[in-house]
């Protein structure tokens, strides 16, 4: 079955990890409650900066920060849709979705939807 991803990459300072797993831990319990099938949040443990572009390029990596690779998983992009909708209505979400509040330099951020071209599974 072929889904839908929302895919996020950022730099959060190494200092701020543990709030920015917080608030992650927080958002992802609202999505999952909302209707989204998967919320994964990964830092960077194998990045090196490439000769072109690279994950640390990507997000312009400052030296105190690493690189988190996020995602979403849904069952198509209208279930995305009214997942997100749901999710931005959120009272629980109002402070989350403040750049003020952010752990990150939200600035360098960037994301997008995706449709799966191919999924394998063991499962």
């Amino acid at each position: 079955m072929a889904h839908y991803v929302d895919g996020f990459v950022l730099p959060v300072p190494v200092g701020k990890l543990d709030a920015y797993r917080s608030m992650a831990e927080q958002a992802g319990k609202i999505w999952l409650e909302h209707g989204a099938l998967q919320f994964c949040e990964c830092v960077a443990d194998d990045v090196k900066p490439g000769e072109v572009t690279s994950f640390p390029q990507s997000v312009q990596l400052k030296e105190d920060e690493t690189v988190v690779f996020s995602w979403i998983l849904y069952e198509s992009r209208e279930h995305r849709d009214d997942v997100n909708a749901k999710v931005m209505a959120d009272p629980r979400m109002k402070d989350m979705m403040d750049p003020a509040n952010f752990p990150f330099d939200g600035k360098r951020m960037f994301w997008g939807g995706f449709k799966t071209l191919l999924e394998l599974s063991r499962t």
